[in-house]
């Protein structure tokens, strides 16, 4: 089985949370079925899920070079150096990112609304850039794009290898042919 999910923000990537926080139990009613990967509860965006642990692998675990595209709102409009610096690997404390598909892109189209919305200041623009990985380091979009100056202020992750959002809303699963 393979389940697509649209996760919403503040929703933590776990089925049960003694806290009591959103989980994923809150959108996806079916039992049996694990993240292949996580995205922090200030993330947004696809989330796969399935019942096969070997599809689970080969879909999170780095080895295996899977790239998974995320849609960045950062603050300012990153130069064309920014950009390549982003492409060829950033430094960061724990080493050096791999490299990084990298590309300017327009707000995406049929974006939802956030709540709550990011902050907002007048006097400094955003922008959207595409981002593709093949590694999967703890909040390594957010801190690729706050060490060339651009720090992110929404993230939305778009698709995990062969599968993507598409449609849904946040909220709303499907379940897809694996």
């Amino acid at each position: 089985m393979l389940i697509l999910l649209n996760k919403p923000f503040g929703v933590l990537c776990q089925f049960t949370d003694h806290e009591g926080r959103p989980t994923l139990a809150d959108h996806v009613p079916v039992r049996g079925v694990y993240p292949a990967g996580r995205l922090d509860h200030d993330s947004e965006g696809l989330v796969v899920l399935t019942d096969d642990g070997a599809l689970q692998a080969r879909l999170a675990n780095p080895r295996y070079g899977m790239e998974k595209t995320y849609r960045a709102q950062v603050e300012g409009t990153p130069t064309a150096e920014a950009l390549e610096r982003l492409r060829s690997g950033v430094v960061l404390k724990d080493g050096r990112t791999g490299p990084a598909r990298v590309t300017l892109i327009a707000e995406p189209p049929g974006l939802w609304s956030r709540d709550p919305p990011i902050r907002f200041r007048a006097a400094i623009p955003t922008a959207w850039v595409e981002i593709g990985l093949r590694e999967g380091r703890n909040r390594q979009v957010r801190r690729m794009t706050a060490a060339v100056g651009h720090p992110t202020l929404r993230l939305i992750r778009a698709a995990v290898g062969p599968y993507s959002l598409g449609e849904l809303r946040p909220g709303q699963w499907r379940e897809v042919a694996p």
